[in-house]
């Protein structure tokens, strides 16, 4: 006799709701405890962020915006040529050697800026398609590759 679909999982649902609940092992229960104790035990600041206190929070939120401005600041003294006249003389000669990376830096990018203007548009749009078509392909053969050694097993 040859079941239909609907009827083959109808029965495999009743057969599975009618067997007996299993409790967890003692030693599994009692890891799982431990666990959760550990965590609990945990001072705050090794906790997940939302469980600090608030001051903690604000204080982090300032204190990241205060970095990520130094940073915002340094890069912009930075792309202006590090010369500025807030800086003496003294750091100037102790630090010149960062005037000529920057000079280097500026004609590496003059450099590939150039180079970059001189190509065709044509040749950048097909290499920019044939890069889509070889991760198309490393994709497809990466599916195709799990599907042959892993998906049957």
């Amino acid at each position: 006799m040859k079941r239909s679909p609907e009827d083959l999982e109808k029965f495999i649902h009743q057969t599975l709701r009618s067997l007996p609940a299993r409790r967890a092992p003692l030693s599994l229960e009692s890891r799982v405890r431990a666990a959760l104790e550990a965590r609990a035990a945990l001072p705050w600041w090794k906790q997940s962020f939302a469980r600090w206190p608030l001051a903690a929070r604000v204080a982090f939120v300032i204190a990241s915006a205060g970095v990520a401005k130094l940073a915002i600041m340094g890069a912009v003294w930075a792309m202006g040529g590090f010369d500025g006249a807030q800086f003496t003389n003294a750091f100037s000669t102790q630090f010149g050697w960062i005037q000529t990376v920057s000079n280097v830096v500026e004609g590496i990018g003059n450099f590939f800026g150039t180079v970059y203007r001189s190509i065709p548009p044509l040749w950048l749009y097909g290499g920019l398609a044939v890069v889509g078509m070889m991760y198309a392909a490393l994709f497809g053969l990466g599916a195709a590759a799990y599907r042959t050694l892993y998906a049957n097993r």
